[in-house]
């Protein structure tokens, strides 16, 4: 049964703007696999920060909490199984309050284009 959901989308200039404003920007958002992940896109790699940026913030929103609390950018981590496919590691605060809301199982989806990055959450119970 369907508990929550959340969507977000992302301009892809923003992040491109702030990867080359904001060094730290990445290490204080994303995790080191998931900085390996995106940089390994070459000159994508905004398309592909900005992908996991939005679903780091759909997962916000499912999650019904927006960031409040002890909930860090690295509590959430965006993944990738074998064929690609992105999966949601998550670790401390974050995982506290899935449980909390009776969630047993989170679904992602991630898609982007030059322009917008987009991320739908989904949450079981």
């Amino acid at each position: 049964m369907i508990l929550s959901i959340g969507i977000d989308i992302v301009e892809v200039y923003r992040i491109a703007e702030t990867l080359a404003r904001t060094p730290r920007f990445t290490e204080r958002v994303f995790t080191e696999t998931e900085r390996a992940y995106c940089d390994a896109k070459g000159a994508a790699a905004a398309q592909s920060y900005a992908g996991r940026f939005a679903a780091k913030e759909a997962f916000l929103k499912a999650l019904k909490t927006g960031w409040r609390g002890k909930i860090t950018w690295h509590d959430i981590e965006i993944l990738s199984d074998g064929d690609g496919v992105p999966t949601l590691r998550i670790n401390g605060e974050a995982q506290v309050l899935f449980q909390k809301l009776g969630a047993v199982r989170s679904h992602i989806s991630i898609s982007h284009t030059a322009e917008h990055a987009v991320a739908q959450v989904i949450f079981e119970r």
